[in-house]
């Protein structure tokens, strides 16, 4: 037997057969009832949802200016790229490649990628390159840094507020909103879509129509899994 057809029980141990159609519905323990995996369905269209929100936000920041400035009847402001131009132009060329990279870039691969894969996901197929996009979001995600770059912008207001008056613009708010919802984005495992893919390519191979929502875990055909 293909481990990778296995689950154990966390709670007495035991070993139980994984079903094919176990990233559609819920797995409980036969001998003691524990849940073995939640349903993701729900999941799946609230995180698909959000991704969705979030990348459309993402666009709101990165196109409007950020804050005004209004110093004695100059007003001056500029959104973060404008901001990436200024370091450059000001030979702070590190600087400007960390901060498009880890605001700009990486964000944006990560939100393009889970769209990419939870699109079809939720349809029932398994895109080209799941595998690979799935990688590439365990390896963006650590450096997307628009939590950091909303609290520099505060602290950079708190302290504009004494020389210049300051107006807060669209992409300040949208910068807010785009970190709370990073903020949820990124409790989602990726990982999870490998079970769900397994499900979706196995019922490929033997013609099985999509699942009903729930569906039981079954012990496996051998001597594992007694309680400790």
């Amino acid at each position: 037997m293909n481990r990778n057809d296995l689950i154990a029980c966390h709670d007495c141990d035991a070993l139980l057969q994984k079903p094919r159609d176990c990233g559609k519905g819920s797995l409980r323990c036969p001998r003691c009832g524990a849940i073995l995996h939640r349903p993701s369905a729900i999941q799946l269209e609230r995180i698909t949802a959000l991704t969705l929100a979030a990348l459309f936000t993402f666009l709101i920041a990165q196109a409007f200016p950020i804050v005004e400035l209004d110093l004695n009847g100059v007003t001056s402001q500029t959104t973060l790229i404008g901001a990436l131009v200024a370091l450059w132009n000001e030979g702070m060329e590190l600087v400007a490649i960390a901060v498009f990279c880890s605001t700009f870039l990486f964000p944006l691969i990560e939100l393009t990628a889970l769209l990419y894969v939870l699109v079809p996901i939720r349809a029932g197929v398994v895109p080209v390159g799941f595998n690979l996009v799935l990688r590439a979001i365990q390896f963006v995600r650590p450096w997307g840094m628009i939590e950091v770059l909303m609290l520099g912008i505060l602290v950079t207001i708190v302290k504009m507020t004494s020389l210049a008056r300051v107006i807060p613009e669209a992409a300040l708010f949208a910068f807010g909103a785009l970190t709370l919802m990073l903020a949820v984005v990124v409790m989602f495992d990726p990982r999870a879509l490998w079970d769900i893919a397994d499900g979706i390519l196995a019922r490929q191979r033997h013609g099985v129509p999509p699942p009903p929502p729930a569906s039981p875990a079954t012990p496996a055909p051998s001597g594992h899994g007694q309680p400790r």
